[in-house]
């Protein structure tokens, strides 16, 4: 077994094996939601693989808090509060630095604010459930949120 990376403009190619089988028996929602016809892998184009360059003029103060970034008159979203961070990393485990990050959620009552929404649940004024942040140097992000309540 080689060490050397295989070249693919920086890129690994996909390895099919390494995802979980879509159906499985014993899984009983798998039977359902599993495809009916093999999987198709395209290759990938220049645009796919360059992609638009974000950097932080784009982000507004209150982006990464969704508690606050649709308030009105300076109250705050209905629900449990929550900080959620991560870190993205490329295929090599080498951080993601200034990667664009964009969340969208459901509300405390479980609704999202969207014109085909069809559940029935409240929604909150001052919760838009969208937000968007930049990743640091060291590829790390955090965005201050609520808890989404459960939808059908």
């Amino acid at each position: 077994m080689s060490n050397e990376r295989p070249s693919s403009n920086g890129y690994l190619p996909r390895n099919q094996s390494s995802h979980p089988v879509a159906f499985d028996e014993a899984y009983k929602s798998s039977i359902k939601r599993s495809p009916k016809s093999p999987l198709i892998t395209f290759p990938t184009t220049p645009s796919e693989e360059n992609g638009p360059v974000f950097n932080s003029s784009i982000i507004g103060d209150f982006d990464h808090d969704l508690i606050h970034n649709f308030s009105q008159n300076g109250q705050s979203a209905i629900g449990q509060r929550l900080i959620v961070y991560g870190r993205v990393v490329d295929q090599y485990n080498r951080p993601l630095a200034n990667t664009l990050i964009e969340v969208w959620q459901a509300n405390a009552g479980g609704r999202y604010r969207h014109k085909n929404e069809g559940y029935i649940a409240a929604l909150d004024s001052n919760f838009g459930g969208c937000g968007r942040m930049m990743t640091d140097e060291n590829g790390c992000y955090e965005f201050l949120t609520i808890m989404p309540g459960a939808y059908p």
